[in-house]
């Protein structure tokens, strides 16, 4: 009984080796080929009554058959009886093995051949070894009108294609597959009834978390195509990617997948750890390094299928980062190291902190002189200057808070943190919150540091770039040296006074609009009242009509709403004129008061502020105020009418005076504004 490698032999049923291979081949194989084959040589052999000559080894198992079917269907064979009419030995380089030449002896001999996505692949580059005439053509007509139809039927042909290599290649079947299976990955992207996340979604959920290698297989798991897609060998899985871009898929879809298998076969430790195990069980004894061989290699060709730009959206930035940490543990080639350094510069400001790769402390090194502290000082020093002002002061403050994380080694030098510091410059810290921090926390570890390198390293801090709630701390921080203390107190006062000038402006603004209604920046004080020079003013007064006065209000809220912030220095002007109007009125009363203070109406009433209604229209000038009724009152009753006074002008000067109708016409507005006092 012949031989069959790779199978278990120890079972209850009692099979001949090649059935049973035939049988756990495919689930197809029903009856098994096998068993077929010997049937249809045993009828051959009766009917004809010739017995079976010829004797085919194909690698450990042998097949006795008949000379006429094989010569008459395989040209192959036909060429090599004519040389050796005995044994012929089929090469180590026979595609398929021995299941595919079983089904080709089936065809040899006349009967029907069943095809299987486990068997069609195998049997069309053994018929085009054997030159089998029909069978070919018969094999690609499956292939094209069932294999690429389903994806599950695609999926498992091209994975019985890796064996089958270069034939397979050579006979397009890998390329069929690699572009049907494509095609449906983007259809099943552009299906509307589809209700599940998109692999994109998946990945962006991940912006801001720390890496976690089981947590995106599980992420993996949801989209069935995907995680069929990431089972695939690497070679197929690369021309899978390049026909998803090539077909239009968006890169959003795209590069999430090439995550997914990263994350598979090399970020994952336990991918590593079964590689390593079950190298060590062959007897090799580098399990390790074989691990870390493959890793390399299929690294190296995910840092080819990443986008070259930027593309937060779609990866998050941790991906880059965990990658460029996996890549220091591996014998990664300069020029896909260089390329992944790049790719990593290129998501710096997408990054956060906890994305940064943290080394393992150690008892005989410093963290700083880690190799992945190393990696990343070179990668922030070699590319912040390239980055535009926004960006290189999202990467500054991103650098400071991973000082934070690795100040607290006390094996730390001064004068390497030092160089951590430098690596951004100082004009594109926007703020020092952070770099206080890290200093901070480093005097904390190291209480015993002499104060000239204490002053060395406070002397990166500049004080007018803490925030208020930074300075406080500092003053109140006995661990900083005193120059430094007095520097931040005289910043403390500085953010002190500058936020009780802005709440005194607040006020102010605020009280101006109780004075005026409606618009604050309408205001104009009298001709008669000093104003600042600073103070615009108006050369033309506005219409009164009631329509054009609506319009220029609506003109000035928008003009208020474009510029607010000069509204803070207009508003201090606009109280000081108030001010100095006030004191002006309060003058004239006094001296109307001490000038005409005796004088009474003949009738014996006393004058009156209200205008009286049956006065003249063609009055020119307005009669000059008694202040006799002013001197009777009280202080207080004097600030309530000028007061009054105040707001009568107020609403003069928010619908202005006309030049066209004269002084008769500011005389009838006053007297009907004086009319309601």
């Amino acid at each position: 009984m012949e031989k069959m490698m790779g199978l278990d032999m120890d079972t209850e049923v009692e099979m001949s080796p090649a059935a049973r291979a035939a049988v756990f081949s495919s689930p197809y194989s029903s009856p098994s080929t096998a068993l077929l084959l010997q049937r249809r040589v045993l009828t051959w052999a009766k009917e004809t009554g010739s017995p079976a000559t010829v004797c085919v080894r194909v690698a450990d198992r042998s097949f006795i058959l008949h000379k006429d079917p094989l010569a008459s269907r395989c040209r192959y064979f036909s060429q090599a009886m004519e040389e050796v009419s005995g044994d012929v030995d089929l090469p180590a380089s026979f595609p398929g093995g021995s299941e595919a030449f079983e089904v080709i002896g089936l065809f040899c001999y006349g009967d029907a051949v069943a095809l299987d996505p486990f068997n069609v692949a195998a049997v069309r580059c053994a018929a085009e070894f054997l030159d089998v005439g029909g069978l070919g053509a018969r094999c690609d007509l499956y292939i094209n009108q069932v294999v690429l139809q389903s994806w599950d039927d695609a999926l498992i042909v091209l994975q019985r294609c890796q064996p089958l290599l270069p034939v397979a290649e050579e006979l397009l079947i890998v390329s069929r597959c690699v572009e049907s299976l494509a095609f449906m990955a983007c259809m099943e992207i552009l299906d509307p009834e589809q209700t599940r996340d998109q692999p994109g979604a998946a990945a962006r959920g991940l912006v801001g978390r720390r890496w976690d290698a089981e947590l995106i297989k599980e992420l993996a798991a949801r989209d069935l195509w995907i995680k069929d897609l990431i089972a695939l060998p690497f070679d197929f899985f690369k021309r899978i990617v390049q026909a998803l871009r090539r077909q239009g898929m968006k890169e959003k879809y795209v590069s999430p997948v090439v995550l997914f298998y990263a994350n598979k076969w090399v970020l994952s430790k336990k991918t590593h750890k079964f590689w390593a195990s079950s190298t060590d069980e062959t007897g090799d004894g580098g399990g390790e390094t074989d691990a870390n061989r493959r890793a390399t290699e299929i690294l190296q060709g995910v840092v080819d299928l990443l986008p070259a730009e930027a593309c937060g959206s779609a990866v998050p930035a941790a991906f880059y980062f965990a990658l460029l940490s996996r890549s220091l543990t591996l014998q990664l080639a300069e020029e896909s190291q260089k390329r992944l350094r790049d790719q990593v510069a290129s998501h710096l400001q997408f990054a956060c902190a906890d994305d940064l790769p943290l080394p393992e402390q150690e008892a005989d090194r410093s963290i700083a002189d880690s190799p992945e502290v190393i990696a990343m000082e070179s990668i922030v020093s070699n590319h912040c200057t390239l980055l535009q002002r926004q960006g290189a002061e999202a990467v500054a403050d991103l650098w400071d808070r991973y000082l934070v994380q690795i100040v607290g080694d006390p094996k730390l030098r001064p004068e390497r943190l030092e160089e951590l510091i430098g690596v951004v410059s100082a004009g594109d810290r926007k703020t020092h919150d952070h770099l206080y921090q890290a200093i901070n926390k480093y005097l904390v570890e190291h209480p015993g540091l002499p104060g000239d390198e204490k002053a060395s390293l406070c002397a990166h801090i500049e004080c007018r770039k803490l925030s208020h709630e930074a300075c406080i701390q500092a003053v109140q921080n006995e661990r900083m040296p005193l120059r430094f203390i007095v520097q931040a107190l005289f910043v403390q006062q500085m953010h002190t006074h500058r936020t009780f000038t802005e709440r005194s402006d607040s006020f102010r603004y605020m009280l101006s609009g109780e004075l005026i209604p409606g618009v604050a920046g309408a205001y104009t004080p009298s001709p008669g009242c000093p104003v600042p020079t600073s103070q615009p003013l108006s050369s033309t007064s506005p219409c009164t009509d009631t329509h054009t006065t609506v319009a220029l209000d609506g003109k000035l809220l928008r003009a208020r709403d474009d510029d607010a912030a000069s509204d803070y220095e207009t508003a201090s002007f606009r109280i000081q004129a108030l001010e100095q109007e006030i004191i002006s009125l309060k003058k004239t009363l006094q001296r109307h008061n001490t000038v005409k203070g005796g004088s009474v109406r003949k009738d014996g009433k006393e004058p009156s502020f209200r205008a009286e209604a049956a006065a003249p229209a063609a009055v020119r000038r307005r009669a000059p105020v008694s202040g006799s009724c002013i001197g009777s009152m009280r202080w207080g009753s004097q600030r309530r009418c000028a007061s009054r006074i105040l707001r009568v002008f107020t609403r003069l000067a928010v619908f202005g005076r006309s030049r066209s109708r004269g002084k008769q016409s500011k005389c009838r507005a006053a007297a009907e504004q004086l009319s309601c006092l």
